[in-house]
């Protein structure tokens, strides 16, 4: 009986934890209502897909739903929408590491963690420090 409890409660704290580990999966929309993401797994590891923008602005200014500013040249006239630009991201002590993200109007991609705060993603991409850098507010559709 003892061994059948254990059992349970290790199951049950086990799936309790992946209900909070995936809490980042599915659809999020930024608090601007200009863009939608689609967070998926893959093993241990979440990615980003973009899957609509309502204005993909360049850095100069100009209305763009081309990926113009990739440093790839190949990739230049590849749609923003539908690209993977979060990678990488791993789960640790209630925080999601280590990611990348690629920002198609300046072509730039930053180190990025995420956290789930008030039912709300918050997507910080930083250079180096995650001091020194910007968070974004999303949340689920």
């Amino acid at each position: 009986m003892k061994l059948t409890f254990v059992m349970l409660f290790i199951a049950i704290t086990s799936l309790m934890a992946q209900n909070k580990q995936d809490a980042i999966i599915g659809t999020w929309e930024t608090d601007a209502k200009d863009a939608k993401m689609e967070i998926f797994r893959d093993g241990e590891t979440y990615y980003g897909k973009l899957i609509w923008g309502n204005k993909i602005v360049g850095a100069d200014g100009k209305t763009s739903l081309k990926d113009t500013k990739n440093p790839d040249a190949k990739l230049r006239t590849r749609n923003v929408i539908g690209i993977i630009n979060l990678t990488a991201l791993k789960f640790d002590d209630g925080e999601y590491k280590d990611g990348k993200i690629y920002d198609p109007p300046s072509g730039k991609t930053y180190d990025c963690k995420a956290w789930i705060e008030d039912g709300k993603l918050q997507l910080r991409g930083y250079i180096g420090f995650s001091l020194i850098g910007r968070t974004a507010t999303w949340h689920k559709l």
